[in-house]
């Protein structure tokens, strides 16, 4: 079994750290990590590699073993990044980076209303996004209180993966309260966002 011990080591490390064993095909592997978000991220990647895992113990001292099963289910990982060719028009992927929690600039508002607008489109539009990301300003878009975490709930329902950085909601102090989405890290975002044919970023 080969080792990685990502303790005190930043977003997205942990992650970046196990995929090069996970590269060179390792069948069996443990990684120590310090933090629950560290874990969260090293465990989703893990499974979406086609590894069943085991986490044990509590920050600052959290370990998650892998082992690659003989079956491989990719579904929720061609549902985040999709490679594959396309066969219908409708199945061309776009993804969306989003950076600010406004639209613009916010005069007196406006920009509130815009990025909601915005995102209401998204939620009737033909072609909804392969992913949404957040970071920076915009994770704050995830809190409950939001008026725009109701539209990115009902699009997170309707199968869009909604990524929210880590190290922004640590940053802003607002990790506990995030109730949708999945707090994610800058390798899996930047996968998910630029490993479609259209990627759209605003912020």
């Amino acid at each position: 079994m080969e080792i990685v011990d990502a303790r005190g080591l930043e977003c997205p490390k942990p992650v970046i750290k196990t995929k090069e064993l996970v590269d060179k095909g390792s069948p069996e592997l443990m990684v120590y990590v310090d933090n629950e978000v560290a874990a969260s991220n090293v465990k989703r990647f893990l499974e979406m590699r086609g590894y069943s895992t085991l986490r044990t113990g509590t920050a600052p001292d959290i370990s998650i073993s892998g082992a690659l099963t003989a079956t491989h289910d990719i579904s929720r990982e061609k549902k985040i990044v999709r490679f594959a060719s396309r066969t219908k028009v409708e199945d061309i992927s776009w993804s969306l980076l989003l950076l600010n929690d406004k639209m613009g600039a916010d005069s007196d508002g406006l920009g509130d209303v815009l990025m909601k607008a915005y995102l209401g489109t998204i939620q009737q539009s033909a072609v909804p996004p392969s992913v949404i990301a957040l970071m920076n300003e915009a994770v704050k878009m995830a809190l409950p209180e939001r008026s725009t975490s109701e539209i990115l709930s009902e699009l997170s329902d309707m199968g869009v993966p909604l990524l929210i950085c880590g190290t922004c909601t640590k940053h802003f102090q607002i990790t506990e309260k995030i109730e949708i989405g999945e707090i994610s890290n800058m390798f899996e975002i930047t996968e998910a966002v630029f490993g479609v044919s259209k990627p759209v970023v605003i912020g």
